[in-house]
């Protein structure tokens, strides 16, 4: 692969002050379980949520208008899983303020489950401050005994009701408007909930964020048996995305598959072709199988690092979709992905592989790019799946992110001790980086930075006035270098280390009169998932 396609994949750009990245931990998250009807066994549903702590000391409160509970402290990288009270499932029509209201003190994810003998459905949980105003609605999927058109209709036989769309509102007074061939609105207080028939909806829009959930409480499957249909939809957009569907999730099943495409514009039900893979809107795209309702992840969400979740007796699998040329760079904990067995996304340069969960959590991370990960599972003959937590989108060689590493380049030129200071007065370090990939990764995202005018900077390495040898800042061992041709001179020669940012000399260092002027480059190391 050329340098210059492993530069564009490889980096982010420097930060110039630490920025959060897009991922789905929060503080509060609201949730609802929908109707489980599920093989038309007369048996209460568990209704749980798996929950996942990136910090120690976590505390996290579990509430709704029938029951609070505290639990546990938790640890980083700790998940636990925790029951629901049954009767918190939402019934079939009207206004329910059922919901489950989840509060912690630090960042954790959530993932919901809803299950009933063999019917299973899941759904990674968004937090309230990220939610949306507006959702585009998809078309309904073509299931032989429950949507075709020769099926009747009829409330009172449930596997051929009606899709509905689950309206979950935050924790704001708001007003809910449903558009299609009618539209109505509703007021609803907060943490209340909407259920509303699909009559051809296109778009929910809101004053304050809400959720979505679209689905039906009894698809026919197969056999003459119905399960649980149901995703989480992501908020409407206007920009033109991409969405890469892995032909595995096509493979080895009963029934035909479906890509649901929904833009302000139309709707589409488009039947899957393993051989165009590839699917572009600016808009809403769900993947359906029998039994599955997939929300697809665009390119443009593509993130370093997840954290999946098992289900106990289950199947459960983590699919992946990587860059042909970036397969190396899976983990799946602390050690590289073993032997996966990658499949090509005809016409594309994305390769897909399925991973068995063996724990209740995994986290799968890339070391130098961006993936997309999906949690899929199996119970019986049910299938069930969600996009996998987002925990990162900044790679690091080193593992899991959970804040980045900050880079900033001085804004004055000075000396080396008063470039020391600077950084100190920054509550940063002059930058030390041993590790030959470490400088490859800084000096990367320092040249995807610079606009050329910037020629050299100052990093944290000097000679001993006592000894003549090298040594770095944060006192690491100086194993691997980066000196030009020629350096470092003697003793008798510069005493600090400068780097060159001219594409010719490949970052080279050399040593350098420390009261020479130049900016700094200051660091902050970054915060890691234990993984």
């Amino acid at each position: 692969m050329s340098p210059l396609l492993l530069l564009l994949l490889l980096l982010a750009a420097v930060y110039s002050e630490f920025t959060p990245p897009e991922n789905s931990t929060g503080l509060k998250f609201t949730v609802a379980f929908p109707e489980n009807i599920a093989h038309y066994h007369p048996v209460r549903p568990q209704n749980k949520v798996q929950i996942t702590a990136l910090y120690d000391d976590t505390e996290v409160n579990i509430k709704s208008s029938t029951y609070s509970s505290t639990n546990p402290i938790l640890n980083e990288g700790e998940s636990k899983e925790y029951i629901s009270d049954t009767r918190l499932e939402l019934w079939k029509t009207g206004v329910s303020d059922h919901s489950v209201q989840i509060i912690s003190n630090k960042q954790i994810t959530v993932h919901a489950i809803h299950l009933k003998h063999n019917s299973v459905q899941t759904a990674l949980v968004l937090p309230t401050n990220k939610l949306g105003t507006e959702y585009l609605i998809p078309p309904v999927p073509k299931i032989q005994g429950t949507t075709l058109p020769a099926d009747i209709v009829t409330p009172d036989v449930p596997e051929r009701g009606p899709f509905k769309l689950i309206i979950i509102n935050g924790d704001k007074e708001n007003k809910v408007t449903v558009e299609g061939i009618e539209t109505e609105e509703v007021s609803l207080k907060p943490n209340q909930i909407w259920v509303k028939e699909d009559k051809a909806l296109r778009t929910v829009k809101a004053n304050e964020p809400v959720a979505v959930l679209f689905g039906h409480t009894c698809a026919i499957q197969h056999n003459c048996t119905c399960g649980q249909l149901y995703a989480m939809l992501p908020p409407a957009t206007e920009e033109k995305l991409k969405f890469y569907i892995p032909p595995i999730l096509a493979k080895n099943i009963e029934g035909e598959s479906f890509v649901l495409l929904s833009d302000k514009q139309s709707t589409k039900v488009k039947p899957f072709d393993p051989d165009s893979p590839l699917v572009e809107i600016a808009g809403t795209a769900i993947f359906y199988r029998p039994g599955l309702l997939l929300t697809l992840i665009p390119e443009t969400d593509f993130a370093a690092c997840y954290v999946v979740n098992s289900i106990p007796d289950t199947e459960s699998s983590a699919l992946i979709v990587v860059h042909q040329d970036l397969t190396d760079g899976v983990h799946v904990g602390s050690v590289p992905l073993e032997n996966p067995d990658w499949q090509k996304l005809k016409g594309t340069e994305y390769v897909s592989t399925l991973v068995g969960l063996a724990s209740d959590k995994s986290v799968i991370w890339h070391g130098s790019s961006k993936m997309a990960v999906y949690f899929v599972g199996t119970k019986g003959s049910a299938s069930f799946g969600n996009p996998a937590a987002i925990i990162s989108k900044s790679p690091d060689f080193r593992g899991c992110v959970l804040s980045p590493e900050v880079i900033k380049i001085g804004e004055v030129a000075n000396g080396w001790r008063e470039s020391l200071k600077y950084c100190k007065d920054q509550t940063m370090e002059l930058i030390s980086f041993p590790e030959a990939q470490l400088q490859r990764q800084v000096s990367k995202k320092i040249f995807q930075a610079n606009d050329d005018s910037l020629k050299e900077v100052w990093i944290g390495m000097r000679r001993s006035s006592q000894s003549g040898e090298w040594y770095w800042l944060n006192t690491a061992p100086v194993n691997d270098t980066n000196w030009e041709d020629g350096e470092p001179g003697t003793v008798h020669d510069g005493q600090c280390a400068i780097m060159s940012l001219e594409k010719d000399k490949d970052f080279g260092w050399s040593d350098e009169d420390c009261c020479k002027a130049a900016r700094p480059v200051c660091y902050t190391k970054p915060i890691f998932l234990p993984i």
